[in-house]
């Protein structure tokens, strides 16, 4: 459409000058633009093949866990290339994802994913993050803000365009697990914005869990609490608790999580898990501490 669009402006401006030589430098941008573009199709014919040989020669790439990887503003192109240098995956890993909150970019996200995968049957919210372990006064409007676009607004965001194209495809329906935590349930101390999104991520379960019924789209919740990555390596550490004092926290292995996951995404569509949770076994959570 692009391209139509400059060469529609591009044959207009030579038929109001009448000037011949506009005309042949016109003659040139098209038959520049008909090898480009004929350059294109070939590359992307090739491409496509080349995957396709690949897929049926290297299984592993068949079997590789799913990868999700955070990026700033890349173009599809881009994200692409960076996704090869991660490792060997299939195409039918690669999610292009984008800046936290964007609500058009969001859009644009599932827009793609709907030209390349044509449906979506699961959508699994995972964004999130936390503020600084602060009094709540201390807090500024942006660190709260912050924490709100990308454990709740995304999450809601991504939700609303997977509902769209799970009513929208056929057979009809999906399902949407949503990250919880644990601090859905109870709070960490000087934990307000993070405690908060996840508190509403239950409500945004639920009610999706209601509205998708008649549309075949179950909804589910994963609470969980010390799975060991990057963000609970101060637990490991010594993390301040209800009483205020600093004690270590037991963790688990993230791939438990995994399983978890994937376990609440295989099930058919007549069965939900509406809430788990999964959690290291002796960290402090069930009872007082």
């Amino acid at each position: 459409m692009r391209h139509f669009l400059i060469l529609c402006s591009i044959i207009l401006l030579a038929a109001c000058s009448g000037n011949k030589e506009e005309k042949g430098d016109l003659s040139n941008k098209k038959a520049e633009l008909a090898k480009l573009t004929k350059e294109r199709d070939a590359l992307t014919a090739k491409i496509s093949s080349l995957e396709d040989e690949i897929s049926k020669v290297d299984t592993s790439a068949k079997n590789e866990k799913m990868k999700l990887v955070e990026t700033q503003s890349l173009t599809r192109q881009d994200f692409a290339h960076y996704i090869e240098l991660q490792g060997k995956i299939s195409t039918e890993n690669i999610f292009y994802v984008t800046p936290r909150g964007m609500g058009g970019q969001v859009k644009q996200l599932f827009t793609a994913l709907k030209d390349r995968f044509h449906r979506i049957d699961v959508l699994f919210n995972n964004a999130g993050m936390g503020a600084p372990a602060i009094p709540m006064e201390d807090l500024t409007y942006e660190q709260w803000m912050n924490v709100v676009n990308t454990n709740l607004c995304g999450a809601f965001l991504c939700s609303q365009e997977a509902i769209r194209m799970m009513k929208a495809q056929s057979p009809q329906g999906g399902r949407i697990i949503n990250n919880g935590s644990i601090s859905a349930h109870t709070p960490r101390p000087m934990s307000s914005p993070y405690t908060s999104t996840k508190h509403a991520i239950t409500g945004l379960t639920k009610t999706i869990a209601l509205d998708g019924r008649p549309f075949n789209i179950a909804c589910g919740q994963i609470d969980i609490g010390n799975a060991a990555t990057e963000m609970t390596e101060r637990m490991a550490a010594g993390i301040i608790q209800a009483d205020h004092s600093i004690q270590v926290e037991p963790r688990m292995d993230v791939d438990h999580v995994g399983q978890a996951v994937l376990h609440m995404a295989q099930l058919p569509l007549e069965s939900n898990i509406l809430n788990m949770t999964i959690m290291a076994t002796n960290m402090p959570f069930v009872g007082r501490g």
